[in-house]
């Protein structure tokens, strides 16, 4: 099994800055990659960053920028720098991570951390 634990949430005035951290633990040979999703109050659930094992990386279009993912591979760590905060960035950021499985590819969550931009 794998666990998947956020932290680093919390609040922040617009134009500040935070830094999420996010740990996959567990039996875990490989990941495929490693990103976020943010879900803000009565919206779907969105892919704001991922990085892939080879380090790639893409960013949503509201996000480009702003945020940096960044990973340690060996801890199977990933984190998302986010700089000049938007009042539109108050969500809850999950976590997401791709492992490699001998059945394929599974994805796990974290809990989900809030981010709350205030003015």
């Amino acid at each position: 099994q794998v666990q998947v634990e956020e932290s680093g949430g919390g609040l922040v005035q617009a134009g500040g800055s935070l830094r999420l951290s996010c740990a996959a633990s567990g039996t875990i040979f490989s990941t495929n990659f490693m990103g976020w999703y943010r879900q803000a109050p009565g919206m779907q659930r969105e892919l704001v960053a991922r990085i892939f094992s080879g380090g790639s990386t893409s960013y949503a279009s509201s996000v480009k920028g702003r945020f940096t993912i960044s990973r340690d591979n060996a801890k199977n760590t990933v984190f998302l720098q986010m700089n000049s905060l938007l009042l539109e960035d108050t969500a809850v950021y999950y976590c997401n991570v791709n492992v490699q499985r001998g059945t394929g590819p599974r994805d796990y969550w974290g809990q989900g951390t809030q981010v709350t931009v205030s003015s």
